[in-house]
């Protein structure tokens, strides 16, 4: 898998964004994230550098928050959510149809860096269920016949 570096200008344009405020350190690294779908060293190094906010303190930050990570992630998040209402209604045979069309397991991404794959506790639309949220967008009462479709519209 080929590891592409954070360019260091677009680093310095979100840091000065914020005007080089610590305060605005969790912002600056989503929006960092954002950009780039993970954070690599380099840009904790820069950002650490650029705040004068010690690198320990920030890699405390981006492992203690979920939202973040420190491996590359796919350009799509796909999250499958196995709450018990969606469970009840197949959350578990929409979760393998995923598996089997992308290759991958909850908490991997594919080789090509276009999906990574969760599971989660609940989306907050039970009545929905079973739901696949991809970037964002839900898919509810999601059918496993039907998601192979609606990933060929990620790219």
């Amino acid at each position: 898998m080929m590891e592409v570096a954070m360019d260091t200008n677009k680093i310095d344009e979100i840091i000065n964004k914020h005007q080089n405020e610590a305060s605005s350190l969790i912002q600056i690294l989503l929006e960092i994230q954002r950009e780039n779908h993970w954070l690599p060293k380099e840009a904790l190094q820069r950002v650490s550098q650029r705040l004068n906010v010690p690198l320990s303190r920030i890699q405390h930050i981006v492992t203690f928050y979920k939202a973040f990570s420190l491996i590359p992630r796919g350009r799509h998040e796909i999250h499958i959510c196995m709450g018990t209402a969606c469970h009840v209604r197949g959350a578990p045979r929409v979760l393998d149809t995923v598996q089997d069309l992308i290759g991958i397991k909850p908490g991997e991404t594919d080789m090509d860096l276009k999906f990574s794959l969760e599971t989660v506790n609940c989306l907050g639309c039970c009545a929905l269920g079973p739901v696949m949220e991809v970037d964002g967008k839900y898919h509810g009462k999601i059918e496993p016949a039907e998601i192979e479709g609606v990933l060929k519209n990620y790219d």
